[in-house]
């Protein structure tokens, strides 16, 4: 098993595990700082999906700064066992919903809408191109997308880049909604 610690609110220096699985990359510290700093440190109230939960580090870390909800999909099975077993080693009650759910299939028939959207996916699968059509569905009029990509992203539908970093071969973004030149 691999660790990753939680690095601010309630859950502070608490150690998530997860099992080792090949395009699992959990979002390193100085990354979710940056996140974080941009989205600012208290979520009290909001509503995060996180579509391709893995490591669970965004969605525990979004629940330890006070989101009112956080529902975290994969697909894999050892994933979602080591997200539950995290969730209860944590104590997270009913803020924290795991699904298990093909990242496209969950967004098309959620019927939900969230604040801030995680998108992190398996790098060179075409995921963004496939979710891009889906985000209007998921988020909120005023929502917030953070993408992880394997290349510099502009947009994800019509929110468009406003922020963005880089880690190693990781491409991180804070995207919110545009108008269609991009402007913000």
């Amino acid at each position: 098993m691999n660790s990753v610690r939680i690095i601010g609110g309630e859950w502070r220096r608490r150690v998530l595990r997860f099992p080792a699985l090949p395009g699992l990359r959990p979002t390193p510290d100085r990354v979710r700082e940056t996140l974080f700093n941009w989205l600012g440190q208290d979520l009290s109230g909001l509503s995060c999906l996180d579509l391709f939960a893995g490591s669970g580090a965004l969605g525990f870390e979004a629940a330890s700064r006070g989101a009112a909800r956080v529902v975290m999909v994969d697909t894999s099975a050892k994933v979602l066992a080591a997200l539950a077993d995290n969730a209860t080693a944590l104590g997270v009650g009913k803020r924290v919903e795991i699904v298990r759910s093909d990242a496209v299939r969950f967004a098309s028939s959620a019927g939900l809408r969230f604040d801030v959207l995680f998108l992190d996916p398996p790098f060179h699968q075409g995921w963004m191109d496939r979710l891009a059509p889906l985000t209007a569905d998921v988020l909120a009029e005023d929502g917030v997308i953070y993408a992880e990509a394997e290349m510099c992203l502009e947009s994800c539908g019509v929110w468009r880049t406003v922020r963005q970093g880089r880690a190693g071969q990781v491409f991180y973004h804070l995207m919110r909604r545009g108008e269609a030149d991009g402007a913000e």
